[in-house]
C-alpha cells in the first residue's frame, strides 16, 4: 500500500472521532523504532514491572532517540496532520512523546473512559462540556509499529454527551474496571473482551504496522492488553496554543480543586 492523503482523512476525523493515516510509515523507520522501543520495554519492566504499560516520554530516558526524532519530523506525517487539522496542530512533543507496550505477564484494561472528564480528579465538568468539541483541544495519536487492536472506541461518541445506556452502564465515577485480581490469564482476557464490548457501540480499532491514528480522546475509548502479542505503538497528545492554554487554566484549578478538598476542616 502506498500512502496518499485525501479529504476522506477530514470526513472521518469529524464524523466519526478518529481517522488512519494507513501505511504512512516507511519500512526503514519502522525498523528503526522496532529498535529502539525494544530498548524502552527493557527499561520501562525494570522501572515499573512486568506488567507496565507504557514509558513515556521517551526523550527523558536513556534510549536511543534518534528514531523518534525521525518520527516527529516526518514530512509525509506533518504534512498529512496539518492537511486534517491546521498548521497550529503539532505532536511528538519531548514531554509527550511515549510508547505503549503489552504486559509481560498477564491481560488486563483500563477502564472505558473519555480522557479528562473521567480521569482528572476535580475537574470542572461544566467547563469539559462546554469545550468537549473544539477541535483545537483533546487530540492525541496511536502509531503502530506492529499490528495492534488493542483500543476500541465508540464512533462518534466525540460529539455528544454520554446517551441513557451508556449513563446506564457506568453511573459512577471513577469508573470501575473489570474485577481481575487473582483469576489466571486466560479468564482475564475473556472478561477484559466482555468488559469492552458491555459499552454499546463500541469496536476494536485496527491498525497495522506504519498505521498512525489522529483520534479525539473525547472519544469513549479503552485500551486492553495482552502478554502473547508484541506491543509498541507510539502515543502523544497533539498541541496547539489554545490547548496549552486550557491546560494550564483548567489543569490547574483542578490541581486547586483537589488540594482545597484535601485539607482538614
Amino acid at each position: 500500500m502506498t500512502w496518499s492523503w485525501s479529504e476522506r482523512h477530514i470526513e472521518e476525523y469529524h464524523q466519526q472521532g478518529y481517522t488512519v493515516f494507513a501505511a504512512i510509515l516507511p519500512p526503514s523507520l519502522i525498523a528503526d523504532l522496532r529498535r529502539a522501543c525494544d530498548e524502552a520495554r527493557t527499561l520501562a519492566r525494570e522501572r515499573s514491572g512486568p506488567q507496565t504499560q507504557r514509558l513515556q516520554p521517551v526523550f527523558q530516558f536513556a534510549i536511543d532517540h534518534a528514531p523518534f526524532t525521525a518520527f516527529t519530523e516526518l514530512p509525509e506525517l506533518v504534512d498529512a496532520l496539518q492537511r486534517t487539522l491546521s498548521p497550529q496542530h503539532t505532536y511528538g512533543h519531548p514531554d509527550g512523546l511515549g510508547v505503549l507496550l503489552e504486559p509481560a505477564e498477564l491481560p488486563w484494561c483500563t477502564p472505558w473512559h473519555r480522557d479528562w472528564r473521567d480521569n482528572v480528579y476535580g475537574l470542572d465538568l461544566d467547563r469539559w462540556e462546554s469545550d468537549f468539541r473544539n477541535v483545537d483541544l483533546f487530540n492525541q495519536l496511536n502509531c503502530a509499529l506492529y499490528e495492534d487492536s488493542s483500543t476500541w472506541v465508540v464512533p462518534g461518541s466525540h460529539l455528544r454527551l454520554d446517551l441513557p445506556a451508556e449513563a446506564a452502564r457506568f453511573p459512577l465515577r471513577p469508573i470501575a474496571g473489570p474485577q481481575l485480581d487473582g483469576l489466571d490469564g486466560a479468564l482475564r482476557e475473556r472478561l477484559c473482551r466482555q468488559y469492552c464490548e458491555s459499552l454499546p457501540g463500541a469496536v476494536p480499532l485496527h491498525l497495522a504496522a506504519g498505521d498512525f491514528c489522529l483520534y479525539r480522546n473525547t472519544l469513549w475509548h479503552i485500551g486492553t492488553y495482552v502478554p502473547y502479542r508484541r506491543r509498541a505503538t507510539l502515543h502523544d497528545f497533539v498541541d496547539t496554543p489554545a490547548f496549552r492554554d486550557w491546560r494550564d487554566e483548567v489543569g490547574e484549578a483542578a490541581k486547586r480543586a483537589r488540594h482545597d478538598e484535601s485539607q482538614p476542616g
